[in-house]
């Protein structure tokens, strides 16, 4: 259980941090930031491997360039989104 906790946490702070990098609010707040932490770390591990510093199963460097690569298409897809309802 306690795992599972860090995990979140870890993935949270992932998803953060590439928000932060981009200058981009995530939707959904610290759910948000979970969620794409997670899906950040998934495309960056299999994009890039499992390499450098491991933190409750997240190896950091690849987690933290899936997300920010989440972050950026998910910012164009919302913008574009804005842009056809305007």
């Amino acid at each position: 259980m306690l795992g599972f906790l860090w995990a979140l946490i870890i993935g949270g702070i992932i998803g953060w941090l590439a928000g932060m990098i981009l200058g981009k609010d995530i939707p959904g707040g610290i759910i948000g930031n979970i969620i794409a932490g997670f899906i950040g770390a998934w495309v960056g591990s299999a994009l890039l491997g499992d390499w450098g510093p491991v933190v409750a199963d997240f190896a950091i460097i690849p987690a933290l360039i899936g997300a920010i690569a989440l972050v950026f298409i998910v910012s164009l897809v919302l913008k574009g989104m804005r842009k056809s309802t305007d």
